[in-house]
């Protein structure tokens, strides 16, 4: 019989399911990244997934193996003696004429919105050694960035 008449199953259509990609790069985190992970692991292990449908369980074992996979390979760094931008930083910096505070964390703790980058960002990377004072390139020499100051990120 021709392939064109036979009957497919749905399973076919449906898209395949990947594990979640991982930051390239090493994994390094602050001591409050390190915790955060720790507890994340945790509640994920503490889940009784024996009431979840099968998709569900699914997704949540991806979601484990990708934390446990994140643990296994945390590289808690040390506090940064701030004298110069670095990993585990909290800077304040002017850009466009503003003042803004950020923390440079692991990609697993970066938070934008809360005023944590990841240190694997253009604008962490960007800043990266520089000291008060300095000015640094930002955006392709478009816009300058100048640091106010440097703190340890707080733990």
């Amino acid at each position: 019989m021709s392939v064109a008449f036979r009957r497919e199953s749905d399973d076919e259509h449906m898209e395949p399911k990947f594990e979640i990609p991982l930051p390239p790069g090493p994994n390094w985190v602050t001591a409050r990244g390190m915790r955060m992970t720790r507890k994340t692991v945790a509640e994920l292990e503490a889940v009784d997934m024996t009431a979840m449908d099968e998709e569900a369980a699914k997704k949540h074992k991806r979601l484990l193996r990708y934390w446990r996979t994140r643990l296994a390979t945390a590289l808690e760094q040390p506090v940064p003696d701030g004298d110069v931008v670095a990993f585990g930083a909290c800077v304040t910096y002017r850009l466009n004429g503003q003042d803004k505070r950020v923390a440079i964390v692991g990609d697993d703790e970066a938070d934008p919105n809360a005023g944590r980058i990841s240190f694997s960002s253009p604008l962490a990377r960007a800043m990266m050694d520089a000291e008060v004072g300095d000015t640094v390139d930002f955006a392709g020499k478009t816009e300058a960035v100048e640091i106010l100051g440097i703190e340890a990120v707080e733990n």
